[in-house]
């Protein structure tokens, strides 16, 4: 038994996730992923839409954080009227 079957067993998973499940999972990754999408090559490894999805989800995190650090200095720079207004439609999601 491979030690990724052994570890979904562990993970409390009822049943092995089938190589299947893995590359089709793999493959509507490589759809989501604009550096992978964009490609002309089909042949992509796993691993490499793997690396590219964790690069992709940390450039999220840090364009998140850096428009939140934009949005508090906008916050703390404009008057009072700005900031209620800005605050009112962030609320509203």
């Amino acid at each position: 038994m491979s030690s990724r079957r052994s570890r979904t067993r562990q993970s409390g998973c009822s049943r092995p996730i089938s190589d299947d499940q893995i590359n089709d999972l793999v493959s509507k990754l490589q759809q989501l992923l604009p550096e992978i999408r964009d490609r002309r090559s089909d042949q992509v490894s796993a691993a490499n839409v793997l690396q590219e999805t964790c690069n992709y989800i940390r450039s999220l995190h840090k364009e998140a954080d850096d428009l939140s650090e934009r949005l508090s200095e906008l916050l703390a720079s404009s008057d009072t009227a700005q900031a209620a207004i800005i605050r009112s439609l962030l609320m509203q999601q």
